[in-house]
């Protein structure tokens, strides 16, 4: 068994797909613009990016996912990021466990992780 994807609900499609595609720099890989969908490549699964139709999706978004995306450079992405007007409420910092971490929001109000190492 091996993760396929992680599907994040929006209100928005083309401002998800400014966001995910361009901001993120994440690749566009299929889009369904009738079902309101599209997803993007990361290195061992999908990000979902799905329109919620109806109320109980609705309450999805904005929600904490707990999905965390690994990036070389933790502190020039989160420097990159920011210029581009990413929400994070607080700069990366280092856990306990050695990693380092920052949260940040997309336009809807969810919330990912972005984890890197210490330099």
């Amino acid at each position: 068994m091996k993760l396929y994807g992680l599907r994040i609900f929006v209100t928005d499609m083309a401002v998800a797909k400014e966001f995910y595609g361009d901001t993120l720099e994440l690749p566009i890989i299929w889009e369904r613009p009738e079902l309101g969908a599209f997803g993007v490549k990361l290195e061992n699964a999908e990000l979902i990016i799905e329109v919620a139709h109806g109320e109980e999706e609705r309450g999805y978004v904005g929600r904490f996912l707990g999905a965390s995306l690994q990036v070389d450079d933790i502190v020039d992405t989160y420097e990159r990021l920011c210029e581009e007007g990413v929400d994070f409420p607080t700069p990366p910092e280092k856990q306990e466990w050695g990693g380092v971490l920052a949260h940040f929001h997309d336009p809807f109000g969810n919330v990912l992780t972005l984890l890197g190492e210490a330099r």
